[in-house]
C-alpha cells in the first residue's frame, strides 16, 4: 500500500469513528457518505454538519460542504426532493450564505451555491436545473480537480463566516496524524506534488466562479419584462454574468436553454466553465455558435441549404468581373464591396433596391449617393442570380431561411431562455431570427457585447431589429480580467465605437473602466521578417506562466501561416483556436483575432503587421477604426502577460 493510500485509509477510519461517537441511530446511507465527506477534511475541506442527526426534517440541507470547488448544499437521502423542496432547501441555504466577502470587493454569489442530493442507488444529474444528483460511489465528483477555482485562503474566509450564521450544525474535521496542524491538507509528498499540479493548472481568477460584484449579483438576478441587454468595456465579467444567469433561470424554470454567439470558436470554451458552474444541468443547455444552430434546426426540418464556400466565391467573383469597372473608381479595394454586400445589404435582410436606397449605412464611413447605390445594386443583383442559377446559399442566405422557417412553424418547445453573446458581431438579420427564437417575453432574451469589440464590418442599433430593451440595459465598468499593466498597454488603441452602447446611447469606453486588478507585464517587440523567428519563438519559450495557459493571436491569415510555421519548425506544439475547449493539453492556442473573440488566457502574444496600415481614403478610414477594435479585442484577452510584436518591413511572399 501507498504512504498515500495509507493516510488517506487512516483518515477515513478517523473520521468514521467521529461519525459514530458525534451521532446515533444514522442510516448506514447518512454515515457511509458523512465518513466520507469528513475525511476530506484532512485535506483543506470544511465541513459543518446538523446537529440533530438523524432529522425527520427533509426540507434542509443534512450538511454543507465549502473548498475549492465550491459551497455546496447536501441532503443525504434515497428519495429525491421534489421541486418545491429542492427549492426551498437551496433558498435557505442561499440566504445563509448572501453577502460573504470574497476578493477584489465581490461577495458570494447566490447562484454559485450548490444543492447537491446523494443516495444510494444509480443516479444521474436531474435536468430540471435545481439539484445535483450523485450516490455513495460518485461523491469524488464533488472533488474533481478540474473544477478547482477557489484557493485555501477564500476556502477559510467562507467556512469562518459559515459556521457563525448556520445556527443548528456544527463543524467536523479530521487532520492527518503525526502532523501538525499548519500542515493539515498535503497527506504525503506525492499528494503535495499531485495538490501542486492542480493548483497549476487551476485557471487563475475563476473565483467568479463562486464571488460577484454586488451589481453584477444585483443583475443575475433581475426580472426583466422583456429582452435586455449587459454591454460595458473588456474585462467587466459581461460573460460571467450571463453565465450565472443562465444558471439562475434554469432554476426558475423547467425549459432547454441556448448560448448561442456569432464566433463558433466560444461556445466550446463557454461550455465547458458553464459545466463547473452547473454541473446540475448537463445536457439541458445548448451551447452552439448561430449558424451551427440554423443549419441543425434546418436540416431537422428537412429544409434544403446548400451553402458551399467554392460556389459563394465563384459568384462573387463573377459579379465582380462584371461590375469592378464602375465600382473601382468609387473604392478600389475588392473587399469593401464584398462587405458592403455582405454586411450592409444581405446582412440586414435588403431585398428591393428601394429598401437599400432609404437605408441609413451605420458603420460605413465612405458615402454613396442614389447612382452610387444603384451600381452597387448591380453587383448585388448579379452576385444573387448566380448563387441561385447553381441551387447556392451564403450564411445570410442560411440565416434567413431559418427566420423564415421559425416564423411558419415555431418551435415545438421554446427556450426558457436565450442568451445571446459578443451580440456586436451578429448581423442584423441574425438578430430577428434571434428574437423570433426567444420572443419577448419576460427574461426570455439577453443580449451581452461591447461595441468597441466589434471585429467586423458595419454597424446597427438593437432598434433597427426591432428589439425593445428601454429600461432593461445594464452597463458593467469594473475590469477584473485585465492585470493594470495590461490594461494600461491595451486604453492606447483608439477603437472608435459604430454599434455604441448597442442602442444608440453612449457606451463605457476601455479607457473610463475601471481596474480591479493590480500588477501585470507586457513586452514590446519591432522588427523585420528576418528577425521574427528568434523573436517570436523567444517569446514563446520565455512565457512566465505555461504554455497552454497561452495564445497568440494575429490579424491576418498569411500572418497566421507564417507564424505557424515558425512554431512548426521550433518544435512547439500548438491548438488552433477554433479546436480549443478550453481543456489543459500542453499546447500554445493559435488563431486570427476572430477566432480569439470572448476568450481569455493568462499570456497572450500578439502579431501586428504595418502591411496591414493604410492611408488616404475614407473606406481606409473604416478599416483603421476597425483594426483599432481588433487590436484592442486582442491586448485584452491577456490577464497577466502581453507581448505586443509588430512587424514592420514589407515580406515576400
Amino acid at each position: 500500500m501507498s504512504k498515500s493510500e495509507h493516510a488517506r485509509r487512516r483518515l477515513e477510519t478517523q473520521a468514521r469513528q467521529l461519525i459514530e461517537s458525534t451521532f446515533t441511530g444514522l442510516d448506514s446511507l447518512h454515515r457511509n457518505v458523512l465518513t466520507g465527506l469528513l475525511s476530506r477534511t484532512g485535506a483543506g475541506w470544511r465541513l459543518l454538519v446538523k446537529t440533530a442527526l438523524p432529522s425527520d426534517d427533509g426540507r434542509s440541507a443534512d450538511a454543507f460542504l465549502i473548498g475549492r470547488t465550491g459551497v455546496l448544499a447536501l441532503l443525504i437521502t434515497d428519495k429525491g426532493p421534489d421541486g418545491e423542496t429542492a427549492n426551498q432547501i437551496l433558498r435557505q441555504a442561499k440566504e445563509r450564505f448572501a453577502g460573504i466577502p470574497g476578493p477584489q470587493g465581490r461577495s458570494l454569489a447566490e447562484s454559485a451555491i450548490h444543492l447537491v442530493v446523494i443516495g444510494s442507488g444509480a443516479g444521474g444529474p436531474r435536468q430540471d436545473g435545481v439539484y445535483w444528483s450523485l450516490t455513495e460511489s460518485s461523491l469524488d465528483r464533488i472533488f474533481r480537480r478540474d473544477a478547482l477555482h477557489l484557493d485555501g485562503r477564500l476556502v477559510a474566509r467562507i467556512a469562518e463566516q459559515a459556521e457563525r450564521r448556520l445556527h443548528g450544525y456544527r463543524p467536523l474535521a479530521v487532520r492527518q496524524p503525526d502532523r501538525a496542524p499548519e500542515a493539515a491538507g498535503l497527506l504525503d509528498a506525492g499528494e503535495l506534488i499531485e495538490d501542486q499540479l492542480g493548483a497549476a493548472q487551476r485557471r487563475p481568477f475563476d473565483s467568479w466562479l463562486t464571488f460577484l460584484h454586488p451589481q453584477q449579483n444585483a443583475i443575475v438576478k433581475r426580472d426583466y419584462s422583456g429582452p435586455a441587454r449587459i454591454s460595458g468595456p473588456a474585462g467587466t465579467g459581461k460573460t460571467v454574468v450571463a453565465l450565472h444567469r443562465l444558471r439562475h433561470l434554469a432554476r426558475l424554470s423547467t425549459g432547454p436553454l441556448l448560448y448561442t454567439t456569432y464566433v463558433r470558436s466560444l461556445p466550446p470554451v463557454i461550455k465547458t466553465s458553464f459545466d463547473r458552474l452547473a454541473p446540475e444541468l448537463d445536457g439541458r443547455a445548448e451551447f452552439t455558435n448561430l449558424h451551427a444552430w440554423v443549419r441543425r434546426f434546418l436540416t431537422e426540418r428537412e429544409v434544403r441549404v446548400n451553402v458551399d464556400r467554392a460556389q459563394i466565391e465563384n459568384a462573387f467573383s463573377f459579379a465582380w468581373i462584371a461590375h469592378r469597372d464602375r465600382l473601382q473608381s468609387i473604392e478600389p479595394n475588392v473587399d469593401y464591396w464584398r462587405t458592403e454586400l455582405d454586411r450592409v445589404i444581405k446582412g440586414r435582410g435588403i431585398t428591393t433596391l428601394d429598401g437599400y436606397l432609404a437605408i441609413t449605412r451605420r458603420g460605413r464611413i465612405l458615402p454613396l449617393n442614389a447612382s452610387q447605390k444603384e451600381l452597387v445594386w448591380g453587383l448585388y443583383e448579379h452576385y444573387q442570380r448566380s448563387l441561385t442559377k447553381n441551387g447556392a446559399h451564403d450564411h445570410y442566405d442560411l440565416i434567413e431561411l431559418g427566420r423564415a422557417e421559425l416564423v411558419r412553424q415555431p418551435l415545438e418547445t421554446p427556450y426558457a431562455a436565450v442568451v445571446v453573446d459578443e451580440v456586436q458581431d451578429i448581423p442584423l438579420c441574425g438578430l430577428r431570427l434571434l428574437r423570433e427564437l426567444a420572443g419577448d417575453g419576460p427574461n426570455k432574451l439577453l443580449l451581452v457585447g461591447d461595441g468597441q469589440q466589434q471585429v467586423y464590418p458595419g454597424g446597427w442599433r438593437l432598434s433597427d431589429a426591432g428589439i425593445p430593451i428601454q429600461g432593461r440595459g445594464e452597463i458593467l465598468k469594473v475590469n477584473y480580467r485585465n492585470r493594470a499593466e495590461v490594461l494600461t498597454f491595451a486604453r492606447r488603441f483608439d477603437a472608435t465605437n459604430r454599434v455604441d452602447d448597442l442602442d444608440g446611447a453612449d457606451g463605457v469606453a476601455l479607457r473610463a473602466a475601471e481596474s480591479a486588478s493590480a500588477g501585470g507585464t507586457t513586452a514590446t517587440w519591432r522588427g523585420g521578417s528576418r528577425d521574427l523567428p528568434d523573436a517570436l519563438v523567444g517569446a514563446v519559450r520565455g512565457l512566465p506562466v505555461r504554455r497552454d495557459h497561452s495564445a497568440l493571436i494575429v490579424f491576418q491569415h498569411k500572418d497566421l501561416d507564417r507564424c505557424l510555421a515558425i512554431l512548426r519548425a521550433a518544435g512547439i506544439p500548438t491548438l488552433a483556436l477554433d479546436k480549443y475547449t478550453g481543456e489543459t493539453d500542453g499546447k500554445l492556442k493559435v488563431g486570427t483575432v476572430h477566432r480569439a473573440k470572448g476568450l481569455d488566457f493568462e499570456a497572450v502574444l500578439v502579431l501586428e503587421n504595418t502591411q496591414e496600415n493604410g492611408a488616404g481614403t475614407q473606406a481606409e478610414e473604416e478599416r483603421r477604426e476597425l483594426r483599432g477594435r481588433q487590436h484592442l479585442v486582442a491586448a485584452t484577452r491577456a490577464r497577466d502577460f502581453l507581448w505586443w510584436g509588430v512587424l514592420d518591413e514589407p515580406t515576400t511572399e
